[in-house]
């Protein structure tokens, strides 16, 4: 999907609040609200670009409160973590070594890879990981992963579409999941339909912003889920690759772009309460510029 670059996104900032959607929309007042950026990623090859002072102080350019962070390999969380912890929360990604999004379920030794790393670390999720398609040898690994994440009380961070979500519910119907890209290719139509099934589940919107706002409003079926659902959806950014970091503060900007068309209740949820409660954490702007 191709994003907004940077030297639009003010452009598209100054157009989404010149037409209001709502009454009561919150308008330029969300450039003061904090956001919980709920898919972040610290890679290799991101350390050399971007150290985690940089990483901070882009967070904090952007008035980016807190993140939730997975990596490849999962050091690259640790580093950040452990630089500020006040604003990381992590969660294990499980790929590592030559195990990546293709090919992490069938890793030699993965359960016990993933045991030691929630035994050492204070992971508040597993994921992201992909689920690319339903393989009936996935299923062990994924039982006692669901299990894992169950007795922990902890999140699972899934990109995949609607049918592996199903199947996680079906393995520990007492899940909580974070759908991550909001299903990425999946509509509306879909995408409402879950949440309303599932109770506990809920969706990050990265890579989804150009399907929500549709030039300076938003897409009505999106905004139908938006409405029902404000309760359980986050924003991201997804910085998969050093382009999202070197584009960061613009991503930021898209995101309350389409923030700013929403009355303030449910744009201050959407961008960091529900993060807040589902994490137990204090999210605010004097976060800002601490570790």
């Amino acid at each position: 999907m191709k994003r907004i670059t940077r030297s639009l996104c003010g452009a598209v900032f100054f157009a989404s609040v010149a037409a209001p959607a709502f009454a009561d929309e919150i308008g330029p007042a969300i450039r003061d609200v904090p956001i919980f950026d709920a898919h972040i990623h610290y890679k290799e090859p991101a350390w050399g670009p971007y150290p985690v002072k940089t990483v901070i102080e882009l967070m904090d350019r952007s008035g980016v409160a807190m993140a939730l962070v997975s990596s490849t390999p999962d050091d690259g969380t640790i580093r950040l973590w452990e630089y500020a912890p006040r604003r990381i929360v992590p969660e294990l990604r499980p790929y590592h070594g030559d195990a990546g999004s293709s090919n992490w379920t069938k890793s030699a030794g993965m359960l016990s890879y993933i045991r030691g790393r929630l035994a050492k670390y204070p992971h508040e999720g597993i994921g992201e990981f992909h689920i690319h398609n339903l393989d009936p040898d996935d299923r062990p690994l994924l039982t006692e992963i669901a299990r894992m994440a169950k007795a922990r009380n902890i999140i699972i961070h899934v990109h995949s579409g609607a049918a592996p979500v199903r199947l996680l519910y079906e393995l520990e119907p007492a899940l909580t999941i974070l759908w991550a890209h909001a299903g990425m290719s999946e509509p509306p139509d879909v995408v409402g339909p879950m949440l309303d099934t599932y109770k506990t589940l809920y969706a990050d919107t990265s890579y989804r912003e150009n399907d929500i706002l549709r030039g300076d409003a938003i897409d009505p079926a999106w905004l139908k889920v938006i409405n029902r659902h404000s309760d359980r959806l986050m924003v991201g950014t997804d910085t998969w690759v050093n382009s999202q970091w070197d584009d960061y503060e613009g991503l930021i900007a898209l995101n309350r772009a389409w923030l700013a068309k929403l009355p303030r209740p449910i744009a201050e949820r959407i961008a960091y309460k529900n993060a807040a409660k589902l994490f137990k954490r204090q999210v605010s702007r004097d976060l800002l510029g601490k570790r």
